[in-house]
């Protein structure tokens, strides 16, 4: 009797384990897949944005109090500055979104995507206000506020540029 309870736990447990190695693949697909459209759409969004006055209005003090973006306003406008960004942003999108088609396109956009968000996280440090002394400690200002978000989005980026890669290699080697 002991046998056979003992077989109907280790059929039980290897059950469990295949019911949650399915979940876990199917959330992990289902992440990724959020993870790049959502970027994509978070991309174009704020790249259209960036061809409005008021967006390259509200953008410029970040961008010159950087010490890797200041220059852009000794050589364009304003206007000119926050186009060529919201260019970028865009391009970055589709190129995320071009997976299904081109695996090679959808890393060149993800790293893309990774260099726009250290980017903007670096406005953390480089504009006044950010960062505010409170409490005792350094905690986030209004500006600070605003940009947080992108230290989620550079994850994002990450992952869905490890995928791309994933995927690239898959394609290269057919035995894989």
């Amino acid at each position: 009797m002991n046998l056979v309870r003992a077989h109907t736990e280790d059929m039980d447990h290897a059950i469990q384990a295949v019911s949650t190695t399915r979940i876990q693949s199917r959330l992990e697909a289902t992440g990724i897949v959020v993870s790049r459209y959502g970027l994509v759409v978070v991309l174009l969004l704020i790249g259209v944005l960036k061809f409005t006055p008021g967006e390259a209005a509200g953008i410029q003090p970040l961008v010159a109090h950087s010490p890797l973006m200041s220059w852009m306003y000794a050589v364009l406008s304003v206007q000119a500055v926050s186009n060529v960004i919201g260019f970028i942003e865009i391009a970055t999108a589709l190129l995320i979104a071009a997976r299904p088609f081109s695996p090679k396109a959808s890393f060149v956009g993800s790293l893309g995507a990774v260099v726009t968000f250290l980017l903007t996280i670096s406005f953390l440090f480089s504009t006044h206000g950010a960062l505010q002394l409170g409490h005792g400690i350094s905690i986030l200002g209004d500006t600070g506020q605003f940009l947080i978000k992108d230290l989620v989005l550079l994850g994002a980026s990450c992952w869905i540029a490890a995928e791309a890669l994933r995927a690239i290699g898959r394609r290269v080697d057919p035995l894989v």
